[in-house]
């Protein structure tokens, strides 16, 4: 916390990008969208340090875990054709609105 305030630190878009490697615009795009916390102060993005810690969260990739040996012998998927429901219709293709007319 800011002694002279009380009020926590906030930090800049372009102070959280630093810190997470990735532009500026990036951060403030993830924000206009809503996929990560922030606050806005006078017109800009502002990012308590708890937001950050957040973001960081958000953005974590965990390892999966090791596929037992049932998943990984078992048979891909295939599409199954299903019949069709009632008769097949041909399609044809209409002449194109300015050859209708001049003919």
């Amino acid at each position: 916390m800011s002694r002279e305030t009380g009020l926590p630190p906030s930090y800049s878009a372009a102070e959280v990008a630093t810190s997470l490697g990735c532009s500026e615009w990036w951060v403030k795009e993830q924000a206009r969208r809503r996929r990560i916390p922030f606050m806005k102060s006078g017109g800009s993005y502002r990012f308590t340090t708890d937001h950050v810690r957040e973001i960081f969260h958000i953005l974590e990739e965990r390892p999966r875990p090791a596929a037992s040996p049932t998943e990984s012998e078992a048979v891909p998927h295939r599409r199954v054709q299903t019949q069709p429901m009632g008769p097949v219709v041909s399609l044809r293709a209409r002449r194109p609105r300015r050859t209708r007319n001049a003919a």
